[in-house]
């Protein structure tokens, strides 16, 4: 895959930001904030054994702010000659004194920067070329097209690659550094048994490509799961339990984190404003954020303004311990930066020692949850109606898959009524969850 280089043999990135704020404090602002960014990768995409797509990416950009006391501006160039760089911090001077003076901008305080942070070895390149990522993507879709009959086309195989430097600096003296690299393998079918047809998908990623799955995995979970769905009934309306699948339920966590962040909570457009110390899970539950893992997707030494980030519970038998802040929303709300501008870092829920089959074989009868559709979740009230795909549950065994429901609740009674979070974790993103299982949802049918 293409190296990431300086820009220039002199002026690396690291020295590039470094000018930019000193030139900035030499216009005379109060505090200042600079970051450097270079992308590059490819993505190929092989539908029914021909290249489908094939896409190289590289970005590379400064982005600069400025406050003059608690006026700030801003400006983005992707051109990094000098005069360019000129004309990117008078434009965002003079967007700054024109604008108006919000006591909580700023940068974050100065000891809370993370000045000597950890290396989270969160870089690790996959030398292949685009012709062995085709070479990839083919055999990827060929194994999964030969896996049943049913599978009558396909939406294609990925194979993506890239690459990401960052350099985030501030006028408290603070400069970071940030190397990442993502790579995944994706495959999509389409089966056909009669007049039903239906689609499904699998993935693999990670930080390092020795730690994808094999893509014989990959194109066997994504047929499976394909065929699994054909010939899918509806259901008539009732009031079941529901267990939400490990890819799925990170959705339910992630609108908690959405509920929890400052920006939502200051605005007052939560359904979790003022719950801090309150019970939000039941007591069996306790959520915590682990920023400093090795190659995990979620991991960060520190945030966008440069914090030092740490290990922290968020919810402690079923408690709410704290929010995700940054420090204007922090200024906003009264209170101190978690460390968490940008997102959360790596959040995990307990879970208990059953995996999916055996929260099925406990729930006995009820509702497995494989798809969702729609955007139906109202951030104020936390209402939840979306449209869902799954299978049918009696006995704690799956009887048939169903489509064409809509499963509706409320976010804030569906945590409280959490019954238990199976093993069976996903680790593909920053929310590491397994299944969840919750008491009763409404289910809209026939």
């Amino acid at each position: 895959m293409p190296t990431i280089n300086p820009t220039t043999e002199t002026q690396t990135p690291e020295n590039l930001v470094r000018s930019m704020l000193d030139q900035a404090k030499q216009a005379g602002v109060t505090q200042a904030e600079a970051t450097f960014r270079n992308e590059a990768g490819f993505s190929v995409t092989v539908r029914k054994g021909a290249v489908e797509t094939l896409e190289h990416h590289r970005a590379k950009g400064l982005s600069l702010t400025v406050y003059f006391g608690h006026c700030s501006g801003s400006a983005v160039t992707s051109d990094l000659t000098p005069s360019a760089l000129r004309t990117t911090l008078e434009k965002a001077c003079s967007i700054a004194r024109f604008t108006g003076n919000d006591p909580c901008s700023g940068l974050a305080d100065a000891e809370l920067m993370a000045y000597n942070y950890p290396d989270l070895d969160l870089f690790h390149e996959w030398n292949i070329t685009p012709e062995q990522g085709i070479e990839i993507a083919t055999e990827c879709e060929s194994l999964a097209r030969g896996y049943d009959k049913r599978i009558t086309n396909s939406e294609g195989a990925t194979v993506n690659t890239f690459a990401h430097k960052e350099i985030y600096g501030n006028s408290h003296g603070f400069l970071g550094v940030s190397n990442t690299t993502y790579h995944s393998v994706s495959c999509a079918l389409i089966a056909q048994h009669g007049h039903d047809m239906q689609s499904d998908s699998d993935y693999t990623c990670a930080r390092d490509p020795e730690d994808l799955l094999p893509i014989s995995t990959v194109a066997k979970n994504a047929a499976e799961r394909t065929v699994k769905r054909l010939d899918a009934r509806r259901l008539s309306t009732r009031s079941a339990p529901v267990i939400f699948r490990a890819d799925v339920a990170r959705g339910l966590l992630s609108h908690f984190l959405g509920a929890i962040s400052g920006s939502n909570l200051y605005r007052k457009s939560s359904f979790l404003v003022d719950q801090l110390g309150k019970q939000v899970f039941p007591t069996q539950v306790s959520i915590v954020e682990r920023p400093h893992l090795l190659k995990a997707l979620g991991s960060a030494a520190f945030d966008d303004e440069g914090v030092a980030t740490c290990e922290r519970e968020i919810v402690k038998e079923g408690l709410l311990q704290g929010y995700l802040l940054g420090s204007y929303s922090a200024r906003k709300l009264g209170m101190k930066t978690t460390g968490n501008a940008g997102g959360a870092h790596n959040v995990f829920i307990n879970t208990c020692d059953q995996d999916l089959a055996g929260l099925l074989k406990e729930m006995q009868t009820g509702l497995l949850v494989t798809d969702l559709m729609g955007q139906g979740v109202h951030m104020v009230t936390g209402d939840y109606s979306r449209g869902a795909f799954g299978y049918w549950v009696e006995n704690g065994e799956i009887q048939y898959p169903v489509q064409e429901i809509t499963i509706a609740g409320n976010l804030k009674d569906m945590f409280s009524k959490l019954v238990a979070v199976g093993h069976d974790i996903d680790n593909r993103g920053n929310i590491h969850t397994g299944s969840i299982w919750i008491d009763s949802m409404m289910i809209a049918g026939e």
